[in-house]
Parts: structure tokens; sequence; C-alpha cells
């Protein structure tokens, strides 16, 4: 069975790679050459950088991070900048120096790199010698500089810090001892760096290790750690305590449970807590498990209904539970069975196996369905087929996975993950560097076995686990962007071919790694006795492998090969075939050995396009600049991937033009510069407005007052009236009728899809097909099913599982979930999640009218934009007695003088010591005097909540787009030149200048304005301010003063619509009608004012 490769000496790739691993065993190391780098060369200065600036703004607009001159390679986008410096430099405590942090990626990857290399060595066995050693850290040096792979974030944000900078920590974590071949607790949390992402622990039926489960995952959430549990064990409430009386029952410690983590989660991060609940079918709660937070769901649109808040931080959200856990139920081939033949299905006491309650299989199913169907959870994970591949079944079962689903293993065990960048091996011809990939995965998986006892765990038993079974979590990411820049479709059997090839080489190779170390370390101390378990399932790996590309194998729907390359076909074989020769003679060294991640921060870190096994987005994207601003960017996969399809670079730049557009009026149809000058504007309006072509959806935001100024309207003689009009277009004003504007925008903004444009081929669109539709014509885009399809392509050639969420559009039935989930069993899939787009309450826009849909049992399930709701009013309720903190007898301040719809406006501010804001004054001219007292009013009024500890914040988001006249254009302030009423502009003002609000200016400042002329990457995150010498000291990170609250909104807990909300607005551009704040709703953004929908791909 095995494949014959032979090279120049007539020595197979097989007899080389066994004559390898003995040449390991007899040099007492492995023998790590130089295939990336070359000899003597330093991976560190074979890289060319540039100083570049870092500035974080938080979620209020404020600079949280700051650092100017880091050491970046001018090769990163200035979004994986903003990763490293932000997130993984360590930016003070060098060496005892609380001033001196982390300046230059260099030092970043050599705190990694060079701890990872010295551990081994004081390991031994790892290294032949001491040239294989520094080729190692070479090698992956390289291999991190260059983005082609990533560490999990533990890695970066732990590891080196005491061996490299001599930081200590807290003491508490457990690590397994060299000494005493003992885990022990250690005193120094950063001589043993915390480096798993992923967490498995267990639940008993016990009171007090169930309260323990929650110290143990707070500690973990604490360090940005996933945790999931099981938690069949645990009796339900039909069941007998053994001291008498009734169980509270499982779904009451799991609303402790979620109450904990929520607590946890908004003590010290924005994030959710990142947890997995899972319950196998036959407990006596399923009902209640599967429908928790369908029943949460219905609640909040009750409270809703009855006048609560349902705006960010609303307290029907507040109220319920269910909102920090993903949820998953386990099935079994049994259960599935079931479901098929129409059978019955029996839940059982935990406590003495009684039959509890009977069902039929298919209600149950369709309980699962409906319930997902209507906010996303429960999941699903196959516990048959997740235990039949499982290594270690003489050990224990497989019972529950991380958050994620993609790591599957023991209780009360750990993961540390990486992920290598598919892009990086894929040269300009689409060729695929096989031998730099097999190089990357042998020196990570040699790099990750080191981590597992450097590392240390948040309990003993964890600790031992890791160091027994030695699990470790390689991925890759990029697969969407690296198929369409080969001209191949995501849903085709060619795609899926490749993807079942590299990822069989990737888990293959990583296997026969494990084994070559093996010969040296030997194995896992679990092996012997699971060694018939773990021969078999590596057999069936290799199986597989030969079933790659041939009809009926992995993810082929075809009756035909489907064509994928020779070579990866044969590397994927010679990989299992030296996998299972080695694994036969040595054993391995590790229990599992890959897993496909979602890969977030660390793709961002690799620029990637593309997460994980997922496709891509959108055609063409939008990015969000720091202040306020934005701008699109055509996906960079689409120029090569015309070029590989064999289009000449007219043709190439004819159909990028078509999807992005020109931008510029240089040969538009109906409004080319002549026309332009001869309606009055001059050739720096015109230069301008192309300027701000690259950000808009739309010409007439291009030409509007705000990019203009007024001074050119009234030189072209357009009344105030007119162009403060809401809705108001220059393009209808000078007469373009529907049918013309749309030409101009098709032509200079783009169609953001490539239907329909020249040159291009019927048969390659579905190379362009996307995750959704792309632009306001588009109507292609990638099936659920195809997303199915490809994890059931790459499920074979994996440890654990995949990390991927299946999209389903908003009009996706619930017979649509009930075929995911089904199909996802008969592919060999070990777990599927989806999203039905709209489908969550926390999600206030859906796809639909204001009509409400119906569910099976009448309840509605869809919430459409609305306005917030008054509060319901609380009887009884005093507030609470506050101080008024004055304001000192001399302040500064400042006083901005600006022009509103024709009405002059004098805004003067007064301060407190540390610039936080304490009074206003509003002043104003040529208006009535009963008006000017009542805006003197107000902002008396305004002042004393200000030092009663009324936080800004909180008036900024209540009176912003406020909507009354005088309104219209803004004259006089640099930033915002548009509000809706004087109030509006009150609270932008005062949003911009003591929160860093730019999403409240319609004209981000000049940095931000020169960043729009580019078309790359590098500007999609936030921006800085200059550079200095790399020499001058080491500045801590600046960060902006808070505004004193004194007692009122401390950082109480985030709801999830507040959470979901943020994301919605994350990229979101202003209304170019109204001006008001909109939200990504499916394909478009919509405007929450006046309803306005613009195409965002």
């Amino acid at each position: 069975m095995a494949l014959e490769n032979r090279n120049m000496d007539g020595e197979s790739t097989l007899e080389g790679a066994e004559r390898r691993a003995e040449i390991t065993q007899q040099a007492g190391g492995l023998p790590i050459e130089r295939k990336l780098t070359r000899d003597g060369e330093s991976a560190y200065e074979s890289v060319d950088y540039e100083l570049r600036n870092s500035v974080i703004s938080g979620s209020d607009g404020s600079v949280v991070f700051e650092l100017k001159g880091a050491e970046i390679p001018t090769g990163w986008s200035q979004l994986a900048t903003d990763i490293a410096v932000s997130k993984y430099f360590r930016n003070a405590g060098l060496n005892g120096d609380k001033n001196k942090g982390e300046r230059s990626v260099k030092q970043l990857v050599h705190r990694v790199a060079h701890t990872i290399r010295a551990t081994g060595e004081e390991y031994g066995k790892y290294f032949a010698n001491a040239e294989a050693a520094e080729n190692f850290e070479q090698e992956l040096a390289h291999l991190l500089l260059n983005q082609k792979a990533a560490f999990n974030s533990p890695v970066w944000f732990n590891c080196g810090l005491w061996h490299e900078y001599e930081i200590t920590g807290a003491k508490g974590s457990w690590a397994w001892t060299e000494e005493s071949d003992e885990i022990e607790q250690i005193d120094n949390a950063y001589s043993r760096p915390q480096c798993s992402a992923c967490f498995i622990q267990s639940v008993d039926d016990d009171l007090m290790e169930i309260y323990e489960l929650v110290k143990n995952e707070a500690r973990l959430f604490k360090f940005g750690s996933g945790t999931g549990s099981n938690f069949s064990r645990i009796r339900g409430r039909q069941e007998k305590l053994s001291g008498g009386g009734t169980s509270s029952g499982l779904m009451s410690f799991l609303e402790v449970l979620d109450r904990a983590a929520g607590a946890t989660k908004s003590g010290g991060t924005t994030r959710r807590a990142a947890k997995m609940v899972s319950l196998d079918m036959d407990h006596p709660e399923i009902v209640d498990f599967i429908t928790w937070k369908s029943r949460e769901e219905r609640k909040v649109q009750a409270l809703i209904a009855q006048g609560y808040d349902s705006d960010f931080n609303g307290e029907a959200y507040h109220t319920v539970s269910g909102q920090n856990s993903n949820n998953s139920v386990r099935v079994t081939d049994e259960f599935m069975k079931a479901v098929e033949r129409d059978g019955e299905w029996n839940t059982t006491m935990r406590t003495t196996g009684e039959t509890v309650e009977t069902f039929k299989a298919r209600d149950l199913w369709r309980k699962v369905s409906l319930a997902a169907w209507n906010c996303a959870d429960p999941g699903v994970q196959y516990d048959t087929t997740i235990n039949d591949w499982h290594t270690c079944a003489n050990t224990e079962r497989i019972n529950g996975s991380n958050p994620c689903s993609e790591y599957m293993f023991l209780d009360d065990s750990a993961c540390n993950l990486a992920s290598i960048n598919l892009v990086k091996f894929l040269d300009d011809d689409g060729n695929f560097d096989i031998e730099g990939y097999r190089q990357a995965i042998r020196v990570l998986i040699l790099a990750m076995d080191i981590v597992v006892d450097l590392a240390s765990y948040p309990t003993k038993q964890i600790a031992k686990n890791s160091h027994d079974y030695r699990p470790l979590g390689l991925g890759y990411a990029n697969l969407g962007t690296m198929l369409m820049r080969l001209g191949i479709p995501y849903d085709s059997d060619k795609g899926r071919s490749i993807a079942s090839s590299l990822t069989a080489i990737l888990c293959g190779h990583a296997y026969a790694t494990s084994a070559e170390i093996s010969a040296t370390k030997g194995p896992f101390n679990g092996y012997t006795r699971n060694r018939q378990p773990f021969m078999k399932v590596m057999k069936m790996h290799r199986e597989a492998a030969y079933r790659i590309d041939e009809v009926g194998g992995p993810g082929i729907i075809e009756d035909t090969p489907a064509g994928c390359p020779k070579e990866l076909i044969r590397a994927a074989r010679q990989d299992w075939d030296l996998a299972v020769s080695l694994g036969e003679k040595y054993g391995y060294r590790n229990a599992q050995a890959t897993v496909l991640a979602p890969t977030g921060t660390i793709g961002l870190l690799m620029d990637c396009d593309t997460t994980g096994i997922e496709p891509d987005f959108a055609l063409v994207k939008f990015k969000k600049l720091a202040g306020g601003g934005y701008f699109k960017i055509v996906n960079q996969s689409v120029p090569g991937a015309l070029s590989n399809l064999g289009y000449t670079d007219v043709q190439v730049l004819d159909i990028v033009s078509y999807v992005t557009g020109t931008n510029t009026f240089t040969g538009a149809p109906h409004i080319g510069r002549k026309v332009l000058l001869d309606k009055g504007l001059t050739d720096r309006d015109i230069s301008a407005a192309e300027t701000a072509l690259r950000g808009v959806f739309d010409v007439s935001q291009a030409l509007a007052p705000w990019v203009l100024g007024t001074e050119a309207f009234e030189r072209m003689g357009i009344p105030a009236e007119a162009y403060n009009t809401p809705g108001w277009s220059i393009l209808k004003h000078w007469g373009f009728n529907a049918k013309q504007i749309e030409e101009i925008n098709e032509v200079v903004i783009g169609r953001m899809t490539v239907e329909g444009a020249p040159h291009l081929r019927t048969e390659h669109l579905p190379v362009f097909d996307c995750a959704n539709r792309c632009g306001k014509k588009g109507e292609r885009f990638l099936a659920p099913m195809s997303h199915v399809r490809m994890m059931a392509a790459a499920q074979p050639f994996l440890s654990g599982a995949i990390s991927k969420t299946v999209n389903l559009p908003n009009e996706a039935t619930i017979e649509d979930v009930e075929e995911i989930y089904m199909e996802g069993w008969k592919l060999g899939l070990k777990a599927v999640a989806l999203y039905r787009d709209g489908s969550k309450l926390s999600q206030p826009l859906s796809a639909s009218d204001d009509t409400d849909d119906e569910t099976e049992e009448g309840v509605a399930i869809s919430v459409t934009a609305s306005r917030p709701q008054p509060t319901l009013k609380q009887e009884g309720l005093n507030p609470p007695e506050t101080l008024r903190h004055r304001l000192p007898k001399k302040r500064a301040g400042f006083t901005q003088e600006a022009r509103i719809g024709g009405h002059k406006v004098f805004l003067r501010t007064g301060e407190y010591q540390d610039e936080s804001l304490g009074e206003i004054f509003i002043d104003m001219h040529k208006e009535g005097a009963a008006f000017r007292s009542l805006m003197n009013s107000f902002a008396i009024s305004v002042s004393m909540g200000l030092q009663h500890g009324v936080p800004l914040e909180s008036y900024v988001n209540q009176f912003t787009f406020t909507r009354f006249e005088p309104s219209g254009i803004v004259e006089g302030h640099p930033n915002i030149k548009f509000s809706t009423s004087i109030i509006d502009y009150v609270f932008r003002v005062l949003g911009v200048e003591y929160l860093k609000r730019y999403d409240f200016a319609q004209v981000p400042p000049k940095e931000e304005q020169d960043v729009l002329l580019s078309s790359t990457d590098a500007t999609a995150s936030n921006r800085a301010e200059g550079s200095r010498n790399s020499d001058a000291p080491v500045a801590p990170a600046v960060v902006k003063a808070e505004q004193a609250t004194f007692g009122f909104d401390e950082g109480g807990p985030k709801s999830v619509l507040s959470e979901h909300m943020a994301e919605l607005m994350g990229d979101a551009p202003m209304c170019g009608k109204c001006g008001h704040t909109t939200v990504r709703n499916g394909a478009c953004y919509r405007c929450l004012n006046c309803g306005d929908r613009k195409s965002v791909v």
C-alpha cells in the first residue's frame, strides 16, 4: 500500500525518512536542517524593518494605548502591527525597569523562539547537537517573522517573560518538574508560563465539585483562555438526593455558572467568556437544556414589549441567563438512527439508570433544530464519531470540547495551538511549496511539544494529563484565500480535494514528527495502554489519504476524480505511510497533533484574509479608520485569481475597476471633469471629492457640503435650505435621473461584484463566490452545504475537529437546519454549529420587514429595527444621594465657535484638574431670547449633572442624533460638518474633544484623510502619529485620563446586546442621507434613524 517516490540515489521517500529517524535515535535528538533559511544566516537580519506607530482606541473612542517608533517588518500590515504591539509586546518591566518595554518584533519573536530552544536544550534529547538547536531557532524565527505561522495568544503573552526579562508572576499554578518527575505547585507563574488556549474540565455530581469548577473557570477566563465541560453526570431535577428531598437539577447550576462567567468577563475584559456547555441527549433535563436559550430570548422580547430598555445596555438582557456560553448537545449514532426510523428515545436517571421520559426521537431532533434556527444554539457534537477516532480510548472516553469545538479529548486536559498561513507557501505561479510546508510542520510540532512541559496549568489534574498525554493543536489558516488565488471554486470537488491533501499532509507529517521525537524522548506516558486504539486510528487516517480525489472520497460529490494536483496527493500518502511506519517502530510522543482552530487574533497577526477553513466574506471590504473615516479595498485574491485563470493585465485591470470602481471622475459617464467644472466646481474641489471617493457608497457623498465646504455651494448658487434637507442629493439637484445616477455610481464607485464584469467568463464565476452576496446586484453566494462539505473533506485528517460556523441566510427554514445537522453526521463530522442571519434577539435588525415571524409555538422570533423603547417606570425606588464636586476657581477649558444652519453658536467648557469635563456654557446669536435662555438653562442642568457624577459618556450617548431646528451644515469645526440639532452638535463636539469619539466626526483628522489614498490592508486599523528615534528611551503606553464618574457607571456587566451591536457597528459608515449611525444588516448597512440601506459588499 505504501507509495514509492524515489530520489536520484534510488532511495524512496519513506526509506529516507525512516533513515532520518534512525539517525535521530542514534544522535539522541532530531537533526534539524535549514530549509527555510540559509546556513549561517540570521532569520532576524534577513527581514527588512521600518519604524511604525501604533495607537489603539477603546470602544468609547478614547486612546487606551500608544507606542511610537516600534520596529516592524516592512511586509506587515498596520493591523498586524497593532496586534503585535498592543497585545503581545511586553510594554513595561523588562529586567526590573518599569519604564523599559519591548519595542521591536525582533524582541518579541526572540523572546518566544529562544526560550523554547533553550528549554529544549535544558530538557535534552530534542536536538541532535548545538547546530540542530541553532537551526531550529532560526527556522522557527523565520516562520514567525515572515507571518508563515503563529502560536496561540497565551504563548505570545507569557512565554519568555521570566527567561528573557526576569519578570515574575503570582504563584498557584501547577507544572511538571524534571527533578522530581512529579506535578508540583510553582511559585513564579512566568518561570513556567501559561501557554494553552483550550481546556476541557470534568464535573461530577457533587455540590462542592460544581463550585470548584466555578473557581477553575474563573481562573481560566481571567487569563484569556477558554474551557468546556460536559455536565451529563449531574443528576436531573427529577431525581432524589441521598439525604432526602429532590435535586435542584442541572439547569439551576448552569444558570449559576453562567452568571459567574458573565461576572468574570466584566472584571477585566470586554469580550464574552469563552465557554462550552455540552449535554448528552439522554439526560433527564435535555428538553430544558435544548430550549434554554430560546426561552431566554423570548423573555427578552417580552420585557422589551413591556417597556424595558432595548438599547445596548438594556435591563432586559441583564435579567436573562444563558448568554455566556456556547451550548451543544451530544448525539450518538443510536439516537441519529432512531431519528431516521422515527423511533423512540429514553432519557435516564444519572443515579439509577431508570427511564425518566420517553420521546419520539424526531420530536427531540425537531426541538434542537427549532432552537438553533431561533437563536443559534444548541450546536451538535456527534459523540459516536468523536470516540471512533479517539486515540486513547482505553484511558477514558471523550466527553467534552473546548468552547469552539475543535479540541476534543480527555476531561481535565489542555491544548496549545498554532496555525500555519497557507498562502505564504504559494508562489506567484500558483505552485505550493510542499517541502517548506513540511518543514513548518516539523519545526512547530517540535516547538509545541517542548512547550507542553515548559508550561504551567490551573489545576494539578490538568497539568498531569497534559504531561502524560501531550495533546497538540497544529492547524492552518487562509484556505479560502488560497483557493481563490489559485482560481479554484471553494464549492468544488477540486477545492475540497486540495483541502483534503493539505490537511492530510499537516496531520500525517505532524504524527511522523511526533514519532521521530518519540525515538529519543519516548512515547507519551499513556501510549502503551492505548497502543491498539491509537494504531487503529492512524490506519484510518492513512486509509482516508488513499481515497483523496477518488469517487466517494472525502468531500467528493461528483462521479469523476476532481483533478487535485498529483504532487499533493502523493505527499499526503507519503506522510501517512511514514506516520504509521514510524509509529509502529517508535510509538508517538503526542496523543493528538492537529485541529482547525478559528485563528481569530493570530490570523490578523499573520495578515490572513480568511480564518481556518472559512471562505472569503466579500470581494470588497470596508475598513474603518481610527479617526472615524472608512475606505474600501478589493480582496487582494481577485487580481491573482484572474491572472491564474489566464486573463491579461489589461483585462484584470478592467475587471478590478468594474468591482471597485475607477475612483475618479475622469472618463465617468454623465459627470466627467468638464461637467463638474461647468457646474462651478474648481480643480481643488474635484481633487477633494476624488480623495473621498475611496470611502463612500455613492458619488453624491463625495460631493457633499462636508467634503467640498459650504463656500463651493454658495459659489454654485445652491442655498443652505436645499443641501441641509435630509436625503438631498446634488446629482438629483443637477438633474440626473435615477438611471444616470446608477450608471455614474457603477463606474466610479464600482459594482462590488464580479457578476457582469467585462471579459469574465461564466465558468469562472464560482471562483469568486463568497459567504455573502456581493454588491447590490450580486446574486451568487456559497450555499450552506458547501461549508459542510468542505469540513467533511478535512475532518478525516484531524486529531480533533474544526471550529467553524455554518452561515445561513435569514430566509433559511427549520428544515434547512435539520438537513445541515443530519448531513454533518452522515458526512462524518465531529461537530457542527450554525448561525441564521438575524436569528438572535440580541441582533436588533433582521433581514425581514417590520413583521413578526411565528414559530411553531406561535411565538415571535424576529425583532426588526426600532428606536429605543421607554424605560419601564420603577415605582418606589429612590436614586442614591450624590455629592457635588465643585470645579476649582480657576480652570482650563476651550471655546468653540461654529455656525449651524446659519445660526452662530458658542460652546465653552470648564475642566477639573484631571482634564475631565465639569461644566459647559452654550451661547447663541441671531436667535430668540426664549431659545437662547433655554440653551443656557440646559447647559446649567448638564453642568450640575457632571459635577454630581453623571458620566459624560451617558450624556453623549443620550443627546447625539437628537433632531430639531436649527440643524444642517456645521461651519467652523474642523471635523464635525453636519448636525441634526444644536444639542446634537454640542455633544458631538464633547464626544470628539473629551472621549475621542471620532465616529461622531464626518471628516476624520488630517492623517486619516491621507490614509484614504492607500489601497492596502495596512490602513485597516488604528493609526499613529509620527515616529521617534529607536534609540530613544521607552515610554509607557499613553492612556487617556478617564472621565471622573464618582461612583456612577463604574464598569457594570455589559449586555450581550451591547457587545453584538458594537460588532455590528465596528466598520459601519455614517448614513449618507441623515448622518445617523448605521449598523450591519446582512449584506447592507441600515440607518437606525431613517431606515436607508447601503450595500456593504
